[in-house]
């Protein structure tokens, strides 16, 4: 009988163990809470944000990435106007999921937008001319995780199907040797990742149908300056609208001739990639609104001069992405907040600063003067 027992408790045990339902029960609220709070804070700061300004904002979810027993959502948030033709400004961050300085800097704009919108009439008035869309962590996998890549092992920046116009730096650019390696692009053939497909519906939906839109992508990793990049990334051409970024830089250093000192520039200047995001989603607008105007930037922050300051954070490789003393990690949460009022403002009154047909072709000539031939010497 005692044998017969322990058997049959050892039965019940394999049969328990090999219940699939059991070997993953949803976890309760109280654990999901603790995970969250442990390895991505940053979303339970967006769900507060969003409750606390939910008379204002629109949210949606645009996917759902799986990580254990907890699901973790990319929401797209907008405010502003609703008018179709109304001039839209995207701001995307949380693509590699090692830099999270770049949602948490989107998260203080959101912040601040939420709670001026409680008392400041004029930021009502602004809004009611332009439209702004969030997509402050697209890939909370690779956040959760700290890495680079999305759980997949794949670098969203380098997922497109285009590639380099010659050669790029061997990895950092893009490859497809193995997605255990940095800076993997995936298959060759294979359909773009879930949260890479996310971005491109997303500012095809809401930012393309609109006369003129802008978008800034925040990152960090390069450099000891903060800099901001136009397209391309995979070729040294400059793009049809140069002119245009041309005439954003002037008028951005005359405004705010003593303000942060940002290096607005076309990313290949410093280096091309493969697979680049919104080199596609550039040319995509293109063809699909040739009439229209699209203006995707990418600011990344000068991490660098983080690790030059405080040379202790070589020992933590998340240090090299982001500032790692509470003091300048307030400062960097602050410092680019009047240039996302100011790229605000010019999506806002596009009309008054782009460029004329016989201004642009100045203003083109100007452009690949400063930036091309000078990058060729």
């Amino acid at each position: 009988t005692c044998r017969s027992g322990i058997v049959t408790f050892l039965l019940s045990t394999v049969v328990t163990l090999c219940d699939p339902l059991c070997l993953s029960p949803p976890p309760p609220m109280e654990d999901k809470l603790y995970l969250l709070q442990r390895h991505l804070p940053e979303l339970l700061e967006l769900d507060a944000l969003i409750r606390h300004g939910e008379r204002h904002l629109r949210v949606t979810t645009v996917h759902q990435v799986p990580m254990g027993q907890i699901s973790l959502p990319i929401h797209v948030i907008e405010l502003g106007s609703q008018s179709p033709n109304a001039p839209v400004i995207g701001f995307f961050g949380g693509v590699h999921g090692v830099e999270r300085i770049g949602s948490q800097v989107l998260m203080s704009w959101l912040h601040s937008l939420i709670h001026r919108l409680q008392w400041d009439d004029q930021l009502h008035r602004r809004l009611e001319k332009v439209r702004l869309v969030f997509m402050p962590m697209i890939n909370p996998g690779g956040i959760w995780r700290r890495t680079r890549s999305n759980p997949n092992g794949v670098d969203l920046m380098r997922n497109a199907p285009i590639d380099a116009m010659g050669k790029a730096p061997f990895l950092v650019g893009g490859h497809r040797i193995s997605r255990h390696l940095p800076w993997y692009r995936g298959k060759r053939g294979e359909p773009m990742e879930p949260e890479a497909q996310a971005v491109i519906r997303t500012v095809r939906e809401k930012l393309f149908s609109s006369p003129f839109s802008m978008s800034l992508d925040c990152h960090s990793g390069f450099g000891r300056r903060d800099r901001v990049w136009c397209c391309y990334a995979r070729s040294h051409r400059p793009i049809p609208h140069i002119a245009e970024v041309y005439r954003l830089k002037q008028v951005f250093e005359q405004t705010y001739p003593n303000h942060h000192p940002y290096l607005i520039e076309p990313q290949s200047i410093n280096y091309t990639t493969h697979g680049d995001l919104w080199d596609y989603l550039y040319d995509d607008a293109q063809e699909q609104q040739p009439d229209h105007t699209f203006l995707p930037f990418t600011l990344e922050m000068g991490s660098w001069l983080w690790v030059r300051k405080n040379p202790r954070q070589i020992l933590d490789f998340f240090g090299y992405f982001n500032p790692m003393i509470s003091h300048r990690h307030h400062r960097v949460l602050r410092q680019h907040l009047p240039f996302f009022e100011f790229l605000t403002a010019m999506a806002s009154n596009a009309g008054n600063w782009l460029p004329t047909p016989k201004e642009k072709q100045r203003l083109t000539r100007q452009a690949i003067e400063h930036w091309f031939r000078r990058s060729d010497t």
